[in-house]
């Protein structure tokens, strides 16, 4: 095994997507040296998040990457839930939001493209942080002031690395977690979720269609995402059907004919199954190692909560290393645990839950109910404001930043 090159004053991150990136971008700032090391050879372009939310626009605006997923993307001003079959709607207008952001919108745009411009920004600005990606994180140590990492290279061979904290960002089957012994607390929803995409121009045939739809219909329901050139749609098993039918193209194409019968068969271009989990860890930090993103707390996509709060943990947290080069204790890192993982339950995991079960409901009264329910909301400028509030995650950085 090689030993890398003795740096007991930088920081480790295992894992280089949005969140991992992120905060190796801001530490990059603060003059603090960073060391990435993440699995992948190239960025993943397969199918992940694609909402941005307001509050996460605005944290990324000061290092332009905010413009560029902007150009990238479409900016949705307004998200619906929809009775597909009864051809009604609930219509939520972030534009009532432009007191309190400077992005009073939704952005569509995939996970990927922040990765990348993140890579981007690093290569040209910030000498002081290196991304070694095809190198996977096996196994790490720690001592009372520093912390080994051990990684393989693309060519299977081990090598050392140390720093002084090690950030564990490496998603949902997270090495580091699993080493800390870490139960994940919560659960995983029974359902498959079937995710598809399609060139099919939905909004030229379904009359007052958003960008963004939740959406029930007369067997379960589905989602409709639009991106700049293409709509994503979420799926989900019939009744008896396996999963394994469920992701076949001829199953998805019965899907989406559902939906909107149509001529032509419609043209999909990927498909991707997934499952559906809600989990917190008990603890985010841990002598020098902390959890953020996924290694910490995953959830329901529904309502593109979960990178969204990666991002506020990166941010979070690179504050509180900041706080902590500069001569402060480390007793911050329990600041940073204090205020985002009674987030990520509150907010995060119980909001995106709450999405989910409305948008599972079958019962056609209690549909009937939530639907006049977000009618109500959405006509009344006070009650949308708040919920607006919650849903666009403006909420919870408030109440995080208020916690001591």
């Amino acid at each position: 095994m090689s030993k890398n090159k003795l740096n007991d004053h930088r920081v480790l991150i295992a894992g280089g997507g949005p969140v991992g990136l992120t905060a190796a971008m801001l530490l990059g700032h603060y003059g603090i040296e960073c060391l990435v090391l993440e699995a992948d050879a190239e960025v993943p372009r397969d199918l992940r998040a694609s909402t941005f939310h307001p509050p996460t626009l605005d944290m990324l605006e000061d290092f332009g990457i905010t413009a560029q997923l902007i150009e990238a993307g479409l900016i949705a001003p307004t998200w619906q839930v929809r009775w597909h079959t009864e051809g009604e709607f609930a219509e939520f207008d972030l534009g009532i939001l432009k007191g309190h952001t400077a992005h009073p919108y939704r952005l569509q745009c995939e996970q990927w493209r922040l990765a990348e411009a993140l890579l981007e920004y690093i290569r040209k600005e910030l000498p002081g942080i290196e991304v070694m990606r095809g190198h996977r994180v096996q196994s790490f140590s720690q001592s009372e002031d520093r912390v080994e990492v051990i990684a393989q290279d693309p060519a299977g061979e081990p090598h050392s690395f140390s720093g002084a904290y090690l950030i564990g960002a490496d998603g949902a089957r997270s090495v580091i977690r699993s080493q800390l012994g870490l139960t994940f607390e919560g659960h995983t929803f029974p359902e498959t979720t079937v995710l598809a995409t399609t060139r099919f121009r939905f909004h030229e045939h379904i009359p007052d269609l958003s960008y963004i739809n939740y959406c029930w219909k007369e067997s379960g329901t589905f989602s409709l995402l639009r991106l700049r050139d293409l709509w994503r749609v979420s799926l989900y098993p019939l009744d008896g059907e396996s999963d394994e039918e469920a992701v076949t193209p001829a199953s998805v194409q019965a899907k989406l004919q559902e939906i909107l019968p149509t001529a032509e068969p419609y043209d999909i271009l990927e498909i991707r199954p997934y499952r559906i989990h809600q989990r917190v860890v008990h603890s985010y930090v841990h002598g020098r190692v902390v959890l953020a993103g996924d290694a910490a707390h995953i959830n329901s996509p529904s309502g593109g909560m979960g990178m969204n709060g990666g991002i506020h943990d990166a941010f979070n947290l690179a504050d509180k290393l900041r706080r902590i080069y500069a001569g402060e204790g480390a007793e911050l890192l329990q600041l940073y645990e204090r205020q985002r993982r009674p987030i990520a339950i509150k907010h995060v995991l119980e909001q995106s839950g709450r999405n989910r079960a409305r948008m599972q409901e079958r019962d056609t009264d209690k549909r009937r109910r939530s639907l006049l329910e977000l009618q109500r909301k959405a006509s009344d400028k006070a009650l949308a404001a708040e919920y607006l509030l919650e849903t666009s995650m403006i909420s919870s950085l408030r109440e995080s930043e208020a916690i001591q």
